[in-house]
């Protein structure tokens, strides 16, 4: 039962996260510009995509393919999970960061940071990715290919192991993963925030002048907004739920596979659930949809009728 719900999740996750990650390069081939926080949802979505690729090929296990693990294997693989599981976070925030600064008033200093290439957005990026790289570089010291012990870590697969380390060096990475947790999330919560109170404020101001229509970008930027803020509160919400069942012993996770069940979803939750909403919000892919439909239906009913 499970097996058929993960791979369902990872087809739709998959699906969703190619069709907006072809509509982003499309759109930005045919206009040759493209927003900073259009660009972050591109990068948003091919890390998901890999996420969940890796995921697959990471869970094949479940259905008795056991041959493909060995010491390479298990590095590689938890590796670039973890690595875009950090990626997936950092570019979360900086996605809630841009939105901040595109909302906040010219007046604000917060313009001082705003991306006006798409360079500039390619080095946010690469800084990310280099930073990331380098968090995780602990995988590769302490993972470890198949033993005959039991493993000790269901994160993966059974038969990966995870191998002892230095004390100093488990406990210098594990404190460098934790502070960079807390503080993209603060940084999250503290951009979410500001947004809310900005439209708080926008409200305001249309209720006082009888008005919605303050200006004509004022609709579709309060629509990204929103959007984005619900992100960050369903991610925010999907985060404490797997720190909360990861926590959990591995003993206990053995003895309960409806517990590694559940935390296998919850894993690709974020990742299959972000595309389908920014996929819903945009009126382009909308209309797109709405048109193919209509010439589906015209085209089988001349045929059939």
């Amino acid at each position: 039962m499970f097996g058929n719900a993960f791979f369902s999740q990872i087809f739709i996750g998959i699906t969703a996260n190619i069709f907006l990650l072809l509509f982003h390069i499309l759109k930005y081939l045919l206009h040759h510009r493209s927003k900073p926080t259009e660009l972050t949802i591109t990068h948003l979505a091919l890390i998901h995509l890999l996420m969940l690729l890796i995921r697959t090929f990471q869970d094949i296990d479940i259905f008795g393919v056991h041959d493909i693990w060995n010491d390479i294997t298990c590095k590689a693989v938890v590796y670039l999970y973890r690595l875009m599981r950090g990626l997936s976070l950092s570019t979360t925030c900086l996605l809630s960061v841009l939105q901040a600064i595109t909302l906040s008033p010219r007046s604000s200093f917060l313009t001082k940071f705003k991306l006006t290439s798409p360079q500039q957005s390619l080095n946010c990026f690469l800084i990310l990715w280099m930073f990331d790289i380098f968090i995780n570089v602990r995988i590769l010291v302490s993972m470890g290919g198949p033993t005959n012990a039991t493993s000790g870590f269901p994160f993966a697969s059974e038969f990966c192991s995870i191998s002892p380390t230095g004390y100093y060096f488990k406990t210098l990475f594990s404190l460098m993963g934790i502070i960079r947790d807390i503080f993209l999330i603060g940084l999250m919560s503290l951009s979410s925030v500001y947004m809310v109170t900005i439209l708080c404020r926008h409200k305001r101001q249309c209720q006082h002048l009888h008005s919605t229509n303050l200006s004509p970008r004022a609709s579709p930027e309060l629509r990204a907004t929103s959007t984005i803020l619900l992100l960050m509160g369903f991610f925010v919400v999907m985060y404490i739920m797997d720190c909360c069942i990861s926590s959990s012993s591995e003993k206990m996770l053995n003895k309960d596979p409806a517990r590694l069940g559940v935390q296998m979803l919850m894993g690709n939750g974020y990742a299959t659930i972000s595309a389908l909403m920014l996929i819903s919000t945009e009126k382009q892919i909308i209309t797109f949809f709405k048109s193919t439909l209509g010439k589906m239906q015209k085209f089988l009913c001349s045929h059939l009728f």
